[in-house]
């Protein structure tokens, strides 16, 4: 990590680097927790926890700024735990290599955790240094939001004293968020029959990787290839002609990381194998043809693989390919208030089969209530039609924008006084937080700022070095300026 020490500003990036050494995905951000709290403490600051495990710490006002509004700084604990398939890594256990790559820093073969540790590492950059001036100040690092904002649905009213929440999950340098999509879990489970593989066939592992991935909400409008849906198409065009037994379809890790990766085992007469490996040929092919802007290392490729597990009857298979073939995936549809922005989406995420039935999970999100009920209804009914059992859960509210928002006018005001600008003011189709903190405090302010950030949800994931300079001195200014009461 000595490399990360060498950037500034070095109080932040020292704190990212020790956050990198401690393992933190999603529901293993315990040790993280534990250690922040001993660090507040041991810095004399006041520092608790709720009953959810999110983390508040407060740091008294800078002598003479006691009379301005008191702020929150706000960021999430947790990471997603993504890696590429050939890297050797426990995220429950194994550091981020982090390092240094021109204008970037990167990690090696895994997310970075960019998302959000960079900004929870400025939050606690703020405690640390005493030259920030800054009014009464709380920093609140919420529990598990990557797999379902645990610590935001979890958060209690009267808690926080903050007038101003300054959320730092944004990811490009110069926008202001003041508003984000809500979304919701969609499940759907379709039963299996199986039956004993035919004699004379040969088992092989068919494999669509390469693909970039990345965030279902930030990344949906960029046209990426979607792991699942490449390989369902594949086995939708070839599966009946190849007389292709199916025996097993995983692809995907996470719901809100649009998949890199999808993996299915057949069954396939051996004297059919070879017109497989044709036909995956002039697959990929057509790929690399189709996708050749935004996915440059596409791969499909037949193994031959041994299994004792039954393949699917046909009308199970087809049933099956059919649904994945059948269920939508990206945009919906574009606002039309918030120009360049995503309304409607989705992400079909994870695929697994089982010995007697089939899950794929989809995360909806969109700006409007309807517009996720409307996907929410198109699912169920293709789940009727494939004669699936559905399940919409986890649904979780936008934040709605406002135009009239003093600290998001004051932010714009201080970016344009600090780079000479106008910042973008955005509404952004990723989920925040911010949407859920209303329910209990619905008289606080909010804004959502943040660095560079690509890739995230992926193993891409980089930070641009000199945003994050700029998110700093944006964020100590701000904190500077924020009005008395």
């Amino acid at each position: 990590m000595s490399e990360l020490s060498q950037l500034s500003p070095q109080p932040l990036w020292d704190i990212f680097a020790k956050i990198c050494s401690i393992p933190h995905p999603s529901y293993h951000e315990q040790q993280l927790a534990e250690h922040i709290l001993s660090w507040a403490k041991e810095k004399g600051l006041h520092a608790e926890r709720d009953q959810v495990g999110n983390i508040l710490i407060r740091k008294p006002a800078t002598p003479g700024m006691e009379n301005r509004k008191p702020v929150v700084l706000q960021a999430h604990l947790d990471m997603v735990p993504q890696k590429n398939n050939d890297t050797v890594h426990d995220f429950t256990k194994d550091p981020i290599q982090a390092y240094v790559d021109g204008e970037w820093v990167k990690a090696r073969g895994t997310t970075l955790g960019a998302d959000n540790g960079i900004g929870m590492a400025s939050a606690l950059a703020v405690l640390a240094d005493d030259s920030v001036q800054h009014g009464p100040l709380e920093v609140l690092l919420t529990m598990t939001e990557e797999v379902g904002m645990d610590g935001a649905f979890g958060l209690q009213a009267g808690w926080l004293q903050g007038d101003i929440l300054i959320n730092t999950d944004s990811e490009e340098e110069g926008e202001i968020y003041m508003g984000c999509a809500g979304g919701i879990d969609f499940i759907t489970t379709l039963k299996l029959d199986r039956e004993a593989i035919p004699a004379g066939y040969q088992t092989v592992k068919l494999t669509l990787k390469g693909l970039k991935g990345g965030h279902s909400g930030g990344d949906i409008h960029l046209g990426l290839g979607n792991a699942n849906k490449l390989l369902a198409r594949f086995l939708a065009g070839h599966a009946a002609e190849l007389d292709a037994r199916l025996i097993d379809f995983t692809g995907g890790t996470l719901r809100n990381a649009i998949p890199r990766e999808a993996f299915a085992v057949l069954a396939v007469p051996a004297a059919n194998v070879a017109t497989l490996k044709t036909l995956a040929g002039t697959y990929l092919a057509i790929l690399k043809n189709e996708l050749a802007a935004v996915e440059k290392n596409i791969t499909v490729q037949v193994d031959d693989i041994a299994t004792t597990h039954a393949a699917m009857t046909n009308a199970s298979r087809d049933a099956f390919i059919r649904l994945m073939n059948a269920t939508p995936n990206g945009v919906i549809r574009n606002s039309d208030v918030a120009r360049g922005v995503v309304e409607t989406s989705l992400n079909l995420g994870v695929v697994t089969t089982d010995a007697d039935q089939a899950q794929v999970i989809c995360l909806i999100r969109s700006l409007i209530d309807s517009g996720k009920e409307y996907v929410v209804s198109m699912l169920e009914s293709l789940g009727a039609l494939a004669g699936a059992s559905t399940e919409a859960k986890g649904s979780y509210p936008g934040w709605q924008p406002d135009a009239n928002s003093p600290v998001m006018h004051l932010v714009r005001e201080t970016y344009q006084r600090l780079f000479g600008k106008t910042p973008n003011i955005q509404v952004i189709h990723a989920g925040l937080e911010c949407g859920l903190f209303k329910k209990p405090y619905p008289e606080m302010d909010m804004v959502s700022i943040g660095p560079t950030i690509t890739g995230p949800h992926s193993p891409d994931e980089q930070v641009h070095i000199a945003s994050v300079g700029q998110y700093w001195t944006l964020l100590t200014e701000l904190l500077k300026a924020i009005p008395a009461k």
